[in-house]
């Protein structure tokens, strides 16, 4: 599966109406009246909104001929009109603010849902997906294109449409009143304005598309160096990751430069078509004052008009430029919801039934690239309530078989079953809610120690989250904190050691209460002895359950009701502690190894401790 871009493809390619479309089902919502009728209302506002707008500027000019020498009651009716003037402008902005806050729900909800739905789908993708995403940019991404719905829905719904209904409206009124000339002088300089800020602007999008790029990279770097910061003080890094930051934003500031000199263009060309449109038809107004074909108000309704149309559209340039951008962005996050996950679930999925919980893989291959197979016909099966224990080299396939059960990626041939039922066929959230994984690596949530044990079952209750705690032996750890269960463990549990983390992980399996369990080199960051105590407290625990068990050190996998030997992601030896040492195989040789090792470190711990007595 080819990686998700972290910005918007190329214009030729970005579909803006395709983008518009998928926008469209979150204002309209099926099963919800309620939004449905604030989007009729809104629609019903905006119209109010307008036509009395519109109206204003005729008033206006029968208030300036009434008050014109020889005009009929001097002082009644230019007050009566002036009155009706003002309580049309306060009708025509009491209409629009109205629009504005019944629409709000609708577009806040829009803005809601579709940040939720792509938080869900990004759920939903696959490990490679995952794998291979960069954080920053889709948070930028994401962040963007939330942003870019609430504009779009504010401005192209309640300034570009109702600024080109009011087009219509002003053009039919000018040539009703005035003759073509007025309507079509009023036309041609919109549509030129229009014209030239499409063409610039569609111009100046490259540069808008550069500064996403190098946002999300600068973004997506700085997050990175950050969640690393441990491994960048070791080797000294800070000004190496200071310079890849800067190299980013270097690139972000010379996009944004020529985005801001395009800008001053743009705004040059649309000043003078204003400008010429503006003269041309106010110097027509003139002459037919001085011609008696019309009044003084005409003349001033005339330009009432020509500066209403004219001052939103020096907005509404800005509003498109801003259009296309948050569409731009949108794409982003829409394209995130294109992506196919790898793993679904069949329509006639069930839900997982345990019985015994017996876990069976029959003759399973896997490959995350065709040319490097990493699992070839691997068959065996783990009893209810067995342990079996993967060993091998690194790379020998033992993780991949864990990732497997859960259904993180799907076999390329063979099945995996539990309790006879092919896992292809069960929901994936059945599945997962039967198997508990305590993995190498603990990564906990920046949050209290209390939520990251409770993450196991988040119904569970203080006392239950203590009980596992206990049996993880990491309960008068915690209490001997000042903030006991409420300490936090900091980004990604950074604030906790190694072992400490690992026994949080344990303590949030525990809690789970899975059928099935599966240990991923469970103690491998604890010392040796509280390596002994975690080993007693899994025992019990997967005293009744059914158990695979990945490990490096051999002496926690010797009780183990079989042990597998893995080597290129095959199994080349199988059998009981005891038989495969008589086996004098591979097996009996990474004993061996590691007997001497231990022997090893013992020898120097004597030699050292002598030395502290002395």
């Amino acid at each position: 599966m080819r990686p998700m871009a972290d910005t918007a493809p190329a214009s030729g390619a970005r579909n803006d109406w395709q983008t518009i479309r998928s926008l469209l089902p979150y204002l309209w919502p099926t099963a919800q009246a309620g939004l449905k009728g604030r989007v009729v209302a809104a629609m019903l506002f905006l119209v109010l909104a307008k036509a009395t707008n519109v109206a204003v500027p005729i008033f206006y000019k029968q208030a300036v001929d009434s008050l014109t020498p020889g005009g009929a009651a001097v002082v009644a009716v230019p007050v009566a009109l002036l009155l009706i003037y003002g309580a049309t402008r306060v009708l025509s902005q009491a209409f629009g603010e109205m629009r504005d806050a019944v629409f709000a729900r609708v577009a806040q909800r829009a803005i809601r849902l579709a940040g939720l739905k792509t938080f869900r789908h990004l759920h939903r993708l696959s490990l490679r997906f995952h794998l291979s995403r960069k954080t920053g940019g889709i948070s930028r991404a994401i962040e963007r294109g939330t942003k870019g719905i609430e504009f779009l829905l504010r401005f192209m719904l309640f300034n570009v449409l109702p600024t080109l209904l009011e087009i219509v409206l002003t053009c039919g009124i000018l040539w009703k009143l005035y003759g073509i000339s007025f309507a079509l002088i009023t036309l041609a300089t919109l549509i030129a304005y229009i014209a030239w800020t499409l063409a610039i602007t569609e111009w100046r999008l490259k540069y808008r598309r550069v500064m996403n790029e190098t946002d999300s990279e600068a973004n997506t770097k700085a997050i990175d160096s950050l969640l690393n910061f441990e491994t960048v003080k070791y080797f000294g890094n800070e000004d190496h990751e200071s310079r890849r930051f800067d190299a980013a934003l270097k690139a972000y500031e010379q996009a944004a430069v020529k985005s801001g000199t395009s800008l001053a263009f743009l705004n040059i060309g649309q000043g003078l078509i204003i400008a010429i449109g503006v003269t041309l038809s106010m110097l027509m107004a003139a002459a037919g004052v001085v011609e008696g074909r019309m009044t003084i108000g005409d003349f001033v309704l005339v330009n009432a008009y020509l500066i209403q149309l004219f001052l939103p559209l020096n907005f509404l340039g800005f509003v498109y430029r801003e259009i296309k951008r948050s569409l731009t962005d949108m794409e982003s996050m829409f394209t995130l919801l294109r992506e196919q996950a790898e793993v679904e679930d069949d329509p006639d999925a069930r839900d997982l039934v345990i019985t015994g919980g017996e876990v069976r893989f029959d003759h399973v291959s896997f490959h995350y690239d065709e040319r490097r197979p990493i699992l070839n016909d691997i068959s065996f099966s783990v009893g209810p309530g067995k342990t079996i224990a993967l060993v091998g080299s690194s790379g020998s396939g033992k993780s991949t078989i864990s990732r497997l059960l859960f259904r993180f990626y799907d076999a390329n041939q063979g099945h995996i079953s539990i309790d006879g039922q092919n896992i292809r066929q069960l929901t994936q959230k059945s599945l997962r809610a039967a198997i508990g994984m305590v993995p190498q690596d603990t990564v906990l949530f920046n949050d209290s120690i209390f939520y990251n044990i409770a993450y196991g079952r988040p119904d569970a209750s203080p006392s239950e989250i203590e009980d596992a705690a206990r049996m993880a032996r990491i309960h008068d750890f915690i209490m001997a904190l000042p903030d006991g269960y409420q300490s936090q463990v900091g980004e990604r549990g950074l604030k906790l050691s190694g072992g400490e983390k690992q026994r949080v992980a344990i303590a949030r399996t525990i809690l789970k209460r899975p059928h099935i369990l599966v240990f991923d080199e469970a103690t491998s960051a604890l010392d040796s002895r509280t390596e002994q105590e975690i080993l007693a407290s899994l025992r019990e625990v997967s005293a009744d359950h059914t158990t695979l068990t990945i490990a490096h050190r051999l002496s926690t996998v010797i009780d183990a009701d079989e042990i597998l030997v893995l080597e290129a992601g095959q199994i080349i030896e199988r059998g009981t502690h005891s038989a495969l040492i008589e086996q004098n195989g591979r097996y009996k040789d990474m004993w061996d190894r590691q007997q001497e090792a231990a022997k090893a470190q013992e020898a120097l711990k004597q030699v050292a401790d002598m030395g502290f007595q002395s």
